[in-house]
């Protein structure tokens, strides 16, 4: 589970390396959002795992549920962390920053 954190991890950090025209606060922030987004990831696939082991079909359902939930909301967590930090530079790289609604 550590290696897949830390693999999503490089890899974003990689990809935000390679981004151009982008603020300090947009770089760290996008590092951010990737980090939160790769925990709800993480514990997403633990829940669907447990489903997955149950024979039980109500506990099955409700822990897929529930991974379905803890991955919405880490990624509206990360969409609200980039958006943050595109009104903190004053709106310059706003054009590309995904809105909370």
């Amino acid at each position: 589970m550590r290696k897949l954190i830390t693999a999503t991890a490089a890899v974003f950090m990689l990809a935000g390396v390679a981004a151009c025209g982008e603020s300090a606060a947009d770089k760290a922030a996008e590092k951010q959002a990737d980090a939160i987004e790769a925990q709800g990831e993480a514990t997403a696939d633990s829940l669907e795992a447990q489903a997955a082991a149950t024979p039980n079909e109500a506990q099955e359902k409700a822990l897929n549920d529930q991974a379905d939930r803890v991955e919405h909301n880490a990624d509206r967590a990360a969409d609200r962390v980039e958006q943050q930090a595109g009104n903190a530079d004053g709106g310059m790289t706003t054009s590309n920053t995904p809105t909370t609604n």
